[in-house]
């Protein structure tokens, strides 16, 4: 389908796709949707939240207290997992709809495929992954903050074009999802049918990682960088499978393939909130402790003494990674093998 786009009726506002998948909401649309509430509130922009999914009666309540003004829900049986087409082709029905001003989403995986094809869709501009997004108080550009070079420079980055919505994709932890007791007047959408059934893709088989989500750690993570010997990782694993942690890796590990990106911690990964944070074998690079500064006690293991996360954790340890979670692990178990 051709869209043809007047940009002229456009109506402002920012909007915000909500994420799920099989009913499980993505905690970080709840992140980028409550930014949006206080930019909404700053700028006095209407802010709407988009759900797509089928039968998600349940999220719908929980979504819409985290700072919508208004929350479109689409519910159809082909919306219950994600799917490119699909999910294309109704938020684009949607965006011209509403007319947004703004599109934020969540840089997950699927949200970040999402992105990619609305912003083609659009010929409008994307900013993707980024850790800071704002609205320029001047002219009404959207503004973010993109991490680059591995994430040692953060550019600030301006839509300058014309088109429209101005989208942006925004890192998982970059802000904290905050509920209120306002709740967002709930609109019941309906599309065409023929959008969704247009789809060329069929999903045919959905794997899960066994391992905790890295982006909804709120308790206890344990991280491993290069001091892992390039990335043995086995021992880290046995222990946070003990004490019930999310694992991640630096992002030479997730550069190596060791680990999926979704397990990257950092400016270009995963922002973490966690309570506490072991760190084995880590440097300390600045890229990596932006992903670790809103959390609340770090420990860190490393040979180096004059390793730059020291500077930057609660409690050091100069050792050995492999000896202290080995005896970690001993302890752990009761004190057997």
């Amino acid at each position: 389908m051709l869209w043809v786009i007047d940009m002229s009726e456009w109506r402002g506002g920012i909007s915000v796709f909500i994420e799920q998948d099989n009913g499980e909401l993505e905690r970080a649309s709840l992140e980028v949707l409550t930014r949006a509430g206080e930019l909404g509130r700053k700028f006095n922009e209407e802010v709407l939240g988009i759900l797509l999914g089928h039968e998600v009666n349940n999220l719908v309540r929980e979504s819409s207290r985290y700072g919508a003004d208004k929350l479109v829900i689409v519910d159809h049986p082909d919306l219950r997992h994600y799917n490119s087409d699909a999910y294309t082709e109704v938020m684009a029905y949607l965006i011209n709809k509403y007319r947004p001003r703004y599109l934020l989403l969540p840089a997950t995986r699927n949200s970040r495929d999402l992105a990619g094809r609305l912003a083609v869709r659009f010929r409008t501009c994307l900013s993707a992954h980024v850790i800071m997004v704002d609205i320029d108080g001047k002219d009404g550009k959207l503004v973010t903050a993109v991490p680059g070079f591995g994430g040692n420079i953060v550019a600030t980055v301006i839509c300058t074009g014309g088109g429209k919505p101005e989208m942006a994709t925004v890192s998982p932890g970059t802000y904290e999802a905050r509920s209120s007791d306002k709740e967002a007047t709930v609109i019941m959408e309906s599309v065409p049918e023929d959008l969704i059934r247009r789809r060329k893709i069929e999903l045919v088989e959905k794997k899960t990682s066994p391992m905790p989500d890295l982006s909804r750690a709120e308790k206890v993570v344990v991280a491993g960088g290069l001091g892992t010997g390039g990335g043995d990782l086995e021992l880290i694993k046995e222990f946070a499978n003990l004490i019930g942690a999310a694992v991640g890796v630096t992002r030479p590990l997730a550069d190596m393939g060791i680990m999926p990106r979704d397990y990257q911690i950092g400016t270009t990964g995963v922002s973490l909130r966690a309570k506490t944070v072991f760190v084995f074998g880590a440097s300390g690079a600045p890229h990596f402790v932006y992903g670790i500064r809103d959390c609340g006690t770090i420990v860190a293991v490393n040979t180096d003494r004059e390793a730059p996360i020291f500077e930057n954790c609660d409690y050091c340890a100069v050792a050995d990674l492999f000896d202290v979670l080995k005896a970690l692990i001993r302890e752990l178990r009761g004190g057997g093998k």
